[in-house]
This record gives C-alpha cells, structure tokens and sequence, in this order.
C-alpha cells in the first residue's frame, strides 16, 4: 500500500501496493466514521421524534426511513458502482477513461436525481398506506414528501463520494459527513424541541444538512487541480463509460433497492402486530446500524481494494486482500452484535419510555444480532465479486434469498405461528443461505480474470 500526495498535500490511498491489512483498514476506517456519524445523526432524529411529538411520530420516521431506503438505494448502489469502474481505471494509470468515467458518473447523478424526485413523490402514499398501521399513515406521508424534497442533495454527496474513495481517498467525504452531522443534530433540536415543528422539522434539519455535504464535496472535486477534477463543461454522458457503469453498478443499485422493496414487505407484517411493535422495530433498525455498519464499510473498501489490483493485474494479491477483507469485517461486525446484545434494553430506551415497545426492540436484538457475522460476510463476498466486475451474480442472489424468500414465506409463517419472532429468524437463515451460493462462485470460479475486465487487460 502506497500513498500519492497530490498537488494539496493530501494523500491518496494506492492499494496495489504495501501491506494488504493496513491497506484496507486505511481505506476502511474513515468509511467506518463516515457511517457511525450519518447512523449517530439517525438515532438522534428517531430520540427527538420519540422523545419530544410521539410514539406514533417514531413509528412513522421509521416507516418513512424503510421507504426512503427503497427509492434511494438504486441510485446511490448504482453510484457505488460507478466507483468500482474508476477505480478500475485508477488502478490501470488510464487518466482519460477515469476522467471520462468521472463526469458520466456526475451526470448519471444529476439526472437520476430528478426522476428519482418525481416517481417518489407520485406513488410514495401509496407504498405508505401499505405498509403501515392506521395510526402513523399521514405523519410518515408528511415526513416523507418533506424529505424527498431535498434528495437531490443525497444523491449528489454519494457520487462525490465515490468517486473521491475511487481514488483512494476516503477521507474527505468523512470530513463532510462529519460537519453535516452536528448541522443534522444542531437543527432536529432547534425545530423540533425549540420550534415544535415536529417531524417536519426533522425532515427539514436533514435536508439542510445533507446540502452541507454535497456541496462541500463538489466544491472539492471542482477546486482540486489533480486529474479526478470534475469541470462543469465536461459533464456529459460518454458511452462507453455509462454502458460500463450501469452494467457494474446497476445491478447493485437494483439488489439494494429491491432488498429495501423486501424490508417494506418486511415492516407490513411488524405492522399487523401493531404500533408499538412498528416502533420497537423502527429503534432497533436504528442500533442494529451501528453493529453492521462495518459490514457495509468493509465491503465499499474490498471492492475498490479488488478494483484497483485487477486494473493493475495483481490478481493474487487481490485474492489474499479478499481473503484478509472476509475475516477482518466478519470479526468485526460480530464483536459489534454482541455489544448489542449485552445491552439491549439500555440502547432501545434511548427512544422511548414505553415498556412494550422496549420489548419488541429487546426481543429483535436478542434474536438477530449473535448471527452478524453471516451478514458481514454475504457483504464481504458481494463486495469481492463486484470489485471484479461481476454484479449481476450477486445481484441475483440477494434479490432471491433476501427478497423472494423473505417476501414469499415470512407471511404463511407468521399467519401460522403468530409469532413475531417468526420475522427475526427469517434474516439469518436468507443470510446463510446467499453466503452458500456466492461462496461457490468465490471458491471455485476464477474471479480475477472474469472476462468483464479483459479490456484492462489489452492496455
């Protein structure tokens, strides 16, 4: 592992090189803060809504956060994407293509952003209906509908995002989040508790917060005078690099929104146990971000870890960083559940007094968390395959296990045993059996050289 300083002084992570476990925990950690931080500013949202408008008010953010998870996560998996091919070009010395790859990635964004907008704010009530209990259906429809407004911003903080950790850095992001951060938390309290605005002001706070990052962000990328600079006038979409996008990064963006697809069928079945069990659900989706953030994080860092060294064809110190990225995020994000698990009832009440909602939240830890380590490492095994170019494979597996399976059997089960619980084991075992598939590809197909990357290799 090597580290470039650019023309400002700041350093750029080149994983092809140095100690492959230092590599990734470079690269890794400052996307470990980013998320503690983001998932932080969540908690504090669900604390002021739960703690000064209502119980119902918690129930409809935690409705509204499964919804907005469904719309967003096709851009922002697909701009994640987006990255693993400029690393690839990074990793390569291909300047041209990377900067081409860049201002595709920046113009997918923009207009993606706007579709993203419309269809969201025109069939969200809809959805939320659905899904929830009578009691929360106007509240999260407000929340929502005020949230989306401002979208646009998310989804451009997540392609500057990509593209500065495409090139090893992934440092200035976590500057930015952490700033937007202490903006989200220094307005929830202004316009919920000072002004009274309720979820609105919620909605509201994390609007303006998220216009702090993206703008911070693109500032930047359009100041910086390195080769990744991005330039208003050569925002445009160039065909060779937005067909190689959207076949690396679409399938992400659609296993991940369709996974969030599963988790709204998911919420209508917490639902028909009533609000307070919608609630104790909605706190523990909360703390359960702060165990398996790492699961994610490790998986952003393996793929652009992958990325760079197939471009630069190391492909047997891509093999042994797969190896290392497995067990160091699995190790992890285990120790983290166990955290949980321990103090279970003490994290769900950050929320909310209400015993019976303390129980459903208790009852989900209890249950889930001792089985993380098989989420770290369905992560881990995606992030591996997609840094080698191969997205649809796992794309496809997680749409089967995490959302046909879940979709298909959690109801008939539930009607049968009338058991909440019925829900929490459904996730370890479509964890198990999705780590069971790609663990075949990962063992006996010979990733590294998938022939999605044989143009890298000519060059």
């Amino acid at each position: 592992m090597e580290q470039t300083t650019n023309k400002k002084g700041f350093r750029n992570l080149d994983l092809t090189k140095g100690s492959i476990l230092k590599g990734i925990l470079l690269f890794a950690l400052p996307l470990l803060l980013g998320n503690l931080f983001q998932q932080f500013y969540n908690v504090i949202d669900s604390w002021v809504v739960g703690k000064y408008v209502s119980d119902e008010a918690l129930g409809a953010v935690s409705t509204s956060g499964s919804l907005i998870s469904f719309f967003t996560s096709l851009v922002v998996g697909t701009t994640a994407g987006a990255g693993i091919v400029i690393a690839q070009y990074f990793g390569a010395k291909n300047e041209t293509r990377m900067r081409n790859a860049i201002h595709t990635t920046v113009a997918f964004g923009l207009v993606a952003s706007v579709i993203l907008t419309i269809i969201a704010e025109i069939f969200a009530p809809v959805m939320i209906r659905f899904m929830s209990s009578d009691g929360v259906v106007d509240t999260a429809i407000e929340y929502f509908r005020v949230y989306f407004a401002g979208v646009f911003f998310t989804v451009m903080y997540n392609v500057g995002s990509s593209i500065f950790r495409a090139i090893g850095d992934s440092r200035h992001p976590l500057y930015y989040l952490i700033l937007s951060s202490i903006v989200n938390i220094l307005l929830d309290l202004l316009f919920v508790k000072a002004l009274g605005m309720g979820v609105k002001g919620v909605a509201v706070a994390t609007i303006i917060s998220q216009a702090v990052s993206a703008i911070l962000t693109f500032l930047q990328l359009m100041l910086s005078k390195e080769n990744y600079r991005v330039e208003f006038k050569k925002i445009k979409f160039h065909k060779d690099e937005i067909g190689k996008i959207l076949a690396i990064g679409l399938p992400n963006g659609i296993q991940n929104s369709i996974i969030s697809l599963s988790n709204v069928f998911v919420l209508r079945n917490i639902s028909s146990f009533g609000e307070l069990a919608q609630s104790g659900w909605g706190s523990y989706n909360k703390v359960e971000g702060f165990a398996t953030m790492p699961s994610g994080s490790f998986s952003i860092a393996i793929s652009n870890f992958i990325g760079q060294n197939i471009g630069a064809k190391e492909y047997d110190r891509a093999k042994k960083g797969s190896w290392i990225g497995l067990l160091l995020t699995a190790t992890i994000t285990e120790f983290l559940g166990l955290i949980l698990w321990l103090f279970a009832p003490q994290l769900i009440g950050i929320f909310t007094n209400n015993p019976e909602i303390i129980a459903y939240g208790v009852s989900a830890i209890k249950t889930i968390t001792l089985f993380y380590f098989l989420l770290a490492l369905a992560h881990s095994l995606a992030g591996v395959l997609r840094g080698a170019g191969i997205s649809l494979f796992p794309m496809i597996t997680m749409i089967i296990c995490w959302c046909v399976v879940r979709i298909t059997l959690i109801k008939p089960f539930v009607d049968k045993f009338q058991s909440i619980y019925v829900v929490y084991w459904f996730y370890p075992i479509t964890w198990t059996i999705s780590i069971i598939i790609m663990g075949l590809v990962y063992f006996f197909f010979d990733w590294p050289h998938y022939k999605a990357n044989k143009e890298l290799e000519k060059k």
